[in-house]
């Protein structure tokens, strides 16, 4: 999926940043994910293999992902061998949303 035609236009991640991000959340997905689950339509939970290091690189691509695309909520839980990693957004990003799932699901699938 390397079409961004799905980043909304309140992004205010400079365009030629935005592939690179993604492929950053892509290899953060392919290589931990191992759970990933939508109990509401805005709201996302993934969870991820923790490790030497994960909790720091999440909370890293959080905040970067949080400074250019306000639209997003997220919300970590750590644990010790697991991070939980809630992403809402309100209904005008449904959209965003649904397209993060399906690039998270197929990042997964890699692993």
């Amino acid at each position: 999926m390397s079409d961004l035609a799905w980043v909304p236009l309140s992004c205010t991640l400079p365009t030629e940043e935005r592939p690179l991000r993604v492929a950053e959340w892509d290899a953060l997905f392919a290589e931990r994910l191992t759970a990933m689950s939508r109990s509401q339509p805005l709201q996302l939970r993934l969870e991820l293999a923790g490790g030497e290091g994960v909790e720091d690189r999440v909370r890293d691509l959080v905040e970067r992902e949080s400074g250019c695309c306000s639209f997003f909520t997220f919300t970590t839980a750590p644990g010790k061998d697991l991070i939980r990693l809630d992403i809402s957004v309100d209904e005008a990003h449904e959209a965003v949303l649904d397209a993060l799932a399906a690039r998270t699901a197929a990042a997964g699938q890699e692993r």
